[in-house]
Formats: structure tokens, C-alpha cells, sequence
């Protein structure tokens, strides 16, 4: 309990207080948008970097690890697909981007506080992967079911050549695998400028909570909030185990899982004509919710 509780206090209370510094409008709000995008371009690719650099990925046998992602995404998409007839179709895929994406703030800042830099190091490689192949099921959804005319070949690869958090894994990556050494002033620069990406990102995600609209669409976001923060992760844990994951690989899995879903899904809902108000309540609904659920998951991990 007082592992679970430490994990979660100031991860919660950074995001609270995020809520709360744009609530009482401490900064504006062209504020919040110059850290979202200082956060997703500087300083969450600088922790990459900065950690993956100095890991020795050579000794990982991660493809269990990894397939256990794909097996859960994939299977969690098909079953969505199969009911799919129950919504709206803007609105169901708002469903798959709730129930499928994650928070990759509160993911690496929970696994960091928990298992330090193993779990850390465990869970960059794991999001190095898990990243593109989410965004291809996220629009494949759109294709089906928005008939966006904004869908294409580029809209599909452009946006993961270009993003900068799976270009840091692979820069990381690399300095890591070939044991290539850093100079001593860029490490240190690194370490430093990576040690604001999670506090700040964390606070950018209180900031973009809006409690409004939590009151309509209640199916849809109970639904999605269940499958999201209770069945994935126990879909990826029982995977987990029939593959044989070590402890630690299990416990970063199923955490992967429970987390609530992406701020970022509310872009692409208004980008490529989903229910983008839907996406927002599920985005407030799931970080609220996911306080309870990570409560409960926590001490039950290997």
C-alpha cells in the first residue's frame, strides 16, 4: 500500500495542480500549448534519448514482451469491431482511440516511480513499438467508419516517420545497442533537460481536463472507460503469462494497459472527423477514473 501510494500521490497531484493553475488562469493558455509542444518535442524526446542511450538493450530478449502488446491491441480491436453496430459511427471511433491508446506521461512516471530506471528502460522500448502500430489501428478505425477524405497512404506514415518520441527511441536506441559513448557535457545537458519532461507534461495534462461535458454520452464513456482501465490490462496480463514474462515485463505490460487513454486522441478525433467531443470527456473521464482503478492494480502486481 504505501509502495501504491507513493507511486500515485504525486503523479495525481501533479496533474491536479495543473488543473488547477489553469482553472484559477495563473498562465494563459497560450502557455499550456508552447508546453505541450516544449514537452513533445524537447524534453519527452531528450528523456528517450537520455535513457535508452545508456541501457544495455543487446541483453533484452524483449519479443514475448513486445508481442504481448500486439496480441492484446489486436485482439481488444476486433472484439470493438464486432460490436461496432452499437454506436454511432463518429462516435465509435472516439471508442477505439478510449479504449486502445494510453498516456505516455502517467505511464513512464508511474513505471519510473516504481521500478526506477529498469521499468523505465522496459517501457521506452515497449512504447517504441506500440506507438506506430496504435496510430495505424486508430486510422484504419477513421477509414472505416468516419469517411474522412482526409485519409491516405501519408496520412497514415507520415504521422509516425515524423514523430519525435519514436525518432528519440530509435537515436536512443541505437547509442544503446552499439555501446556508443556520449560526450560527458551532452549526457549531462541530457540528464538535465530530461528530468522536466515528466513533471511538466503531467501538469499539461491537468491542464487539458475539462469536467463539463462529463454529464452526457454516460454509455459510451462507462463502457469504454472499463474496457480501457479494467479488461486491457487483464487481457494483457493473462497474455503476459501464457507467454512467460518475467516479473518486471509483466508488471510494465499490464500497467501499460490501465492507463488511461491519450490527450492526443482528441487531435486526431478533430482532425479526421471522429466525435471530438466524446474523445475530450473520455480523455477527463479515464485520468479521473484511472486514479481508482491504478489504486486497485498496483498491489496485485508481480
Amino acid at each position: 500500500m504505501a509502495v501504491t501510494f507513493s507511486a500515485l500521490l504525486p503523479i495525481f497531484a501533479l496533474i491536479a495542480f495543473g488543473f488547477f493553475l489553469k482553472k484559477i488562469q495563473f498562465v494563459t493558455l497560450e502557455f499550456w500549448k508552447g508546453a505541450d509542444r516544449l514537452t513533445y518535442f524537447i524534453l519527452m524526446p531528450s528523456l528517450l534519448i537520455y535513457k535508452l542511450s545508456s541501457a544495455q538493450i543487446a541483453d533484452l530478449k524483449s519479443q514475448d514482451f513486445l508481442l504481448s502488446g500486439f496480441l492484446a491491441i489486436t485482439c481488444v480491436w476486433i472484439a470493438l469491431l464486432v460490436v461496432h453496430r452499437f454506436f454511432e459511427k463518429r462516435a465509435f471511433t472516439s471508442v477505439v482511440q478510449g479504449a486502445l491508446r494510453y498516456n505516455t506521461y502517467v505511464f513512464l512516471a508511474l513505471i519510473d516511480g516504481i521500478y526506477g530506471d529498469s521499468g523505465l528502460i522496459l517501457g521506452v522500448i515497449f512504447i517504441t513499438f506500440m506507438i506506430p502500430f496504435l496510430n495505424v489501428v486508430s486510422i484504419l478505425t477513421f477509414a472505416i467508419f468516419a469517411n474522412s477524405s482526409k485519409l491516405s497512404i501519408a496520412s497514415v506514415a507520415m504521422p509516425i516517420l515524423k514523430n519525435p518520441l519514436i525518432i528519440a527511441c530509435i537515436i536512443g536506441g541505437a547509442i544503446g545497442y552499439f555501446e556508443i559513448s556520449l560526450f560527458i557535457a551532452l549526457e549531462h545537458t541530457l540528464k538535465v533537460v530530461s528530468a522536466t519532461a515528466l513533471p511538466l507534461g503531467l501538469l499539461s495534462v491537468g491542464a487539458a481536463l475539462e469536467i463539463t461535458d462529463l454529464g452526457s454520452r454516460k454509455k459510451e464513456i462507462i463502457l469504454t472507460s472499463a474496457i480501457k482501465l479494467l479488461l486491457m490490462p487483464l487481457v494483457l496480463c493473462i497474455i503476459g503469462k501464457l507467454l512467460g514474462l518475467d516479473p518486471l515485463m509483466l508488471s510494465v505490460v499490464v500497467l501499460f494497459g490501465a492507463m488511461p487513454t491519450a490527450p492526443t486522441s482528441y487531435i486526431l478525433a478533430r482532425q479526421l472527423g471522429g466525435d471530438e467531443r466524446l474523445m475530450s470527456s473520455l480523455i477527463t473521464a479515464q485520468t479521473l477514473a484511472s486514479l481508482l482503478t491504478l489504486w486497485g492494480i498496483i498491489p496485485l502486481l508481480p
